[in-house]
């Protein structure tokens, strides 16, 4: 793979993987105001952005193992560990969105429970 490429792959993958993280921290933050819908549809697409830097980096090395030359480059290792750790962190906001719809069912239940306690004295 010419450095070119390897260039052009590298910067793709960290627009991508950099258009994932702010859909995560929308949903981190759509979390912080119990907006679970738009939580969900937040994960949604950056999980669809991170598929997509997946897939170049994916590309990229399939290409390399099939015999292309393939050079060391600083910017597309950059690249990658950009898109591993913002997969982690979209992850984490999966767990903290399924962490928080839990809660938030179980206050309401307890809420309820309160409220029918209150009706029957």
């Amino acid at each position: 793979m010419v450095k070119e490429q390897i260039v052009q792959h590298a910067m793709q993958i960290i627009l991508h993987a950099g258009d994932a993280r702010k859909h995560c921290m929308d949903a981190l933050k759509a979390i912080e105001s119990y907006d679970f819908a738009l939580a969900e549809v937040e994960i949604k697409q950056a999980n669809e952005e991170i598929v997509q830097a997946h897939r170049i980096q994916t590309d990229a090395i399939t290409a390399e193992t099939s015999g292309e030359d393939g050079e060391y480059s600083v910017l597309f290792a950059h690249a990658q560990d950009t898109l591993m750790t913002i997969y982690s962190e979209i992850n984490i906001a999966k767990r903290m969105l399924a962490i928080f719809k839990a809660y938030d069912r179980r206050i309401e239940q307890l809420e309820s429970r309160l409220e029918r306690e209150e009706e029957n004295d």
